[in-house]
């Protein structure tokens, strides 16, 4: 099947960008319940700006959120090492 919409997180990053945003859940999260204990979620970006100029909108409060409403997610920079880059 293809997938139409690039946005869509279908590809395995091969780190040939390797300026990236973790993304999890706290420990105790009530979504752990249904995504897991180590559910995570990475993004790669080709630089360092780009990750953070993405990471600031990420961490910041949602457009159409609910007022109050805080998301429970934790978001981390990573950078890919020398040896995944060659796995």
């Amino acid at each position: 099947m293809t997938i139409c919409h690039s946005h869509n997180l279908t590809r395995k990053s091969t780190h040939s960008k390797p300026y990236g945003i973790r993304v999890s859940l706290p420990a105790g999260d009530s979504l752990n319940r249904l995504l897991g204990e180590d559910w995570e979620q990475y993004h790669w970006f080709a630089t360092a700006e780009e990750r953070d100029t993405v990471l600031a909108d990420m961490a910041s409060e949602h457009l159409y959120s609910r007022r109050g409403d805080r998301p429970h997610v934790i978001h981390e920079t990573v950078e890919a090492s020398k040896e995944s880059e060659s796995g």
